[in-house]
Formats: structure tokens, C-alpha cells, sequence
């Protein structure tokens, strides 16, 4: 797919994010945005999947482990065709499929339940290793947080994908710098996250900006060229990426905005959109 449809793809994500968001009076926008463009290029790019037949076997595997960041993978899953957009407002309702966490019961297209901060990676883990024990070509993609790398579970993950050389594997860490509580840096900084991962045996890919297609496509074409270890690319990227007011503000990570603000969401997506229209 071209990059410039890829691009207005992420714009309409991030419009379904703050529209889900708007529409649950709850939810956590400042990183779902931050990773819509990573979202994007996952699912309409780099992984094989196919919207008519969710559970195929040979499909690859996406564990969101920073779970909360839900609006962004159901906003793609939905762009993507697995269910109706309309449904993105049902977000948080009583009821709704659509809950605060991804549930892989009930939501077609999430191949794990996540929400526990460090747990989405050991099953991304388990799900690699049984594809190689079981001689399956898929692929296992997860997206972690970089506040959630503060997690212990992680890194016993990491050294165990490390240690069985796991080339199936792509961890992805969003680095966009903050958490509920402020900057990752102040409240427990886990830099440098690049060495930290070569010490676990993985090779790991420094992405300049995730919100970038050209760096993510290079990112992942380098990923999957790698062999005997898995991959960690860590993506430096905007938290809140694409409205004016949530840009670098930790106040964004968990609150939704209320109608004012969303009218102003949407009219800075709209001029991204028309922008890109122009190009």
C-alpha cells in the first residue's frame, strides 16, 4: 500500500479514537494516538491477516500488551473491516463488546485478552515459541508501553525470548515519553531501553519517529530480514500525536475529552486530512 494511504488511514484512526473516547466519557487517548500510525502499518501492511476469517490459522499474532490503549486497536480493527465502525461508540457502554480492555471472546480480530501491564508480552512469548515447536510459519507482534517496561515480567519475557532465540518475535515500545503519572524518565526511567534489550540477546532497531511510515516500514522490512534472535524496534514517538491540546501532555494518557474539546479533535484531524488530500 501506498505511504500517502496509509497516512489518511492513521488520520481516520485517530479520528475513531477520539470519537470512541468522546463517546465512553472514559478511555485513554494519549496513547492510542501515539501508536495509530504503528497500528496502521501493522494491519494494512506488514501482517498477514484476513478480517473474513479472524481466527485463520496461519495468521500472525498481535498482543496488545499495553491493553489500555484499546480505542487504537479497536479503531483499526474496525478501519480494517472486522466490525462495524459504528460500533466504536458503543465503547465502555454496558453491554457493549467494546470494553475498557481488549477481550479475545468477544472482540473478532484480538487474539489476546490484555490489560495487566507486563503480562501482553509473555503471552506474545508463548504464542512465538509454540510456533516454532510446532513448525508454523506466523509471525507474533506486541506493543508495549514504555511506562509498562517498568513491569519485572517483562524483561523475565525477554530473556526468555532472547535465550530461545524466538526470530518470530516483534516487540514493539512505544516511547513517547509519558505515563499516567508524568515523564517515564522522572517516575522510574528505564533508559536505555535499547541496551537493556541487546542484553537480552534481541536485535534491536531505534526508530527516529514512530509516527513515521517510511522509518516504520524500514523497521519492519529489517525485522523480519533478521534471523537466530528476536527484534525489539523502539519508536520515539508523540504522545497524543495529531491533536493540537493532547500533543506531549501526560494529562491526556487516561481522561476523555469533553464536547468542546472533541469538536476541536476533530477539526485538527479534519486539516491533517485535507492536507493529505492535497499531497
Amino acid at each position: 500500500m501506498e505511504k500517502l494511504e496509509l497516512q489518511k488511514i492513521a488520520n481516520e484512526v485517530r479520528k475513531d479514537i477520539v470519537t470512541a473516547v468522546h463517546a465512553a466519557k472514559a478511555g485513554h487517548p494519549g496513547g492510542s494516538l501515539s501508536a495509530a500510525d504503528v497500528f496502521t502499518y501493522l494491519y494494512f501492511e506488514e501482517m498477514n491477516i484476513d478480517p473474513k476469517d479472524p481466527k485463520k490459522a496461519d495468521r500472525d499474532r498481535f498482543v496488545l500488551s499495553k491493553g489500555h490503549t484499546a480505542p487504537g486497536l479497536y479503531s483499526v480493527l474496525a478501519e480494517r473491516g472486522y466490525f462495524p465502525k459504528e460500533d466504536l461508540k458503543t465503547l465502555r457502554h454496558l453491554g457493549s463488546y467494546l470494553q475498557g480492555h481488549p477481550d479475545m471472546k468477544h472482540i473478532p480480530g484480538v487474539d489476546m485478552s490484555s490489560g495487566s501491564l507486563g503480562q501482553g508480552i509473555s503471552a506474545a512469548v508463548g504464542m512465538a515459541l509454540s510456533a516454532k515447536l510446532s513448525k508454523e510459519s506466523y509471525r507474533v507482534y506486541t506493543l508495549l508501553g514504555d511506562g509498562e517496561i517498568q513491569e519485572g515480567q517483562v524483561w523475565e519475557a525477554a530473556m526468555f525470548a532472547g535465550h530461545r532465540k524466538l526470530d518470530n518475535l516483534v516487540v514493539i515500545v512505544d516511547n513517547n515519553g509519558l505515563q499516567i503519572d508524568g515523564n517515564v524518565a522522572d517516575v522510574c526511567s528505564p533508559y536505555p531501553i535499547d541496551k537493556k534489550f541487546e542484553a537480552f540477546n534481541f536485535h534491536v532497531i531505534n526508530v527516529a519517529d514512530g509516527n513515521d511510515m517510511d522509518q516504520l516500514k524500514a523497521a519492519f522490512d529489517e525485522a523480519r530480514a533478521t534471523k537466530g534472535m528476536p527484534t525489539a524496534i523502539i519508536m520515539k514517538t508523540v504522545k497524543g500525536k495529531g491533536v493540537s491540546y493532547m500533543e506531549n501532555q501526560a494529562g491526556w494518557h487516561g481522561k476523555a475529552p469533553n464536547d468542546e474539546e472533541y469538536a476541536q479533535a476533530m477539526a485538527d484531524l479534519e486539516k491533517v486530512g485535507e492536507a493529505l488530500c492535497q499531497k
